[in-house]
């Protein structure tokens, strides 16, 4: 059988039970979320991301699960995170995005849905929205330079970075009608349904994260200048709200 899973489902029970042994009663969750949960999974090539919630008393416990987590990393399970209920609740204000991207594509793989009765408060993602456009903005120039005009580092660049803008947008769509989709395409579509934007960029950087483009070298320079200059009028646009 191979170690990769054909779907995340494949590996649920296995991993439910060396969590169980680890932890036993302390273990109040475990949660996949992300691209696996939200139908996006590529055998070989997404991770899967999980969301281990302990008791406080099990968190002073941690290096028991070391074994597994290097077990469960060989079959393209990521690190995870680990918090308590308590920390979540009381996280909210200061990691809306987040938590409201992995309460938006999440299953549940064992105990409370932990994530399901969150609510957030509108100024809190207005402002988180806002600092991680503008600090992605930043970051994604200076990428550029490092590029020192590769293509081929460019596109890389592309495919790293479009997910995490995704990311924002599912948040900022969520801020204006408490709903987002699980897809990467539909949520730059809906988005571009609420404002003045060139999606079409987007969706360009979505082909290349996924490799479906048919883009020569200068064509990929000149989508980056596209999506440079959209991902500042977006951060504008947020300003407004």
């Amino acid at each position: 059988m191979s170690k990769i899973p054909d779907k995340p489902q494949d590996i649920f029970v296995p991993l439910t039970e060396d969590y169980k042994k680890v932890f036993g009663t302390n273990l109040v969750s475990l949660i996949l979320y992300g691209s696996a949960a939200g139908g996006s999974y590529i055998k070989g090539k997404s991770d899967i991301n999980l969301l281990v919630v302990l008791t406080p008393e099990a968190v002073d416990r941690l290096e028991d699960s070391l074994a597994i987590v290097k077990q469960w990393k060989k079959r393209n399970v990521a690190v995870p995170w680990v918090m308590t209920k308590p920390f979540i609740e009381n996280s909210l204000d200061c990691y809306p995005v987040e938590f409201l991207n992995m309460k938006n594509s999440h299953l549940l793989i064992y105990g409370e849905d932990v994530l399901a009765p969150l609510n957030f408060r509108p100024e809190d993602l207005r402002l988180q929205i806002e600092k991680e456009l503008k600090g992605k903005l930043v970051l994604l120039r200076q990428s550029f330079l490092e590029t020192e005009g590769s293509i081929r580092q460019l596109k890389q660049l592309i495919s790293r970075s479009v997910s995490a803008f995704v990311f924002i947008f599912n948040a900022l769509l969520y801020l204006k009608q408490q709903s987002a989709p699980r897809n990467r395409r539909d949520t730059v579509k809906e988005l571009a349904k609420l404002f003045t934007f060139d999606a079409d960029v987007f969706l360009t950087c979505v082909d290349i994260k996924e490799g479906v483009d048919k883009l020569s070298g200068d064509e990929i320079a000149g989508v980056f200048k596209k999506y440079l200059r959209e991902v500042e009028n977006i951060c504008n646009i947020v300003d407004t709200l």
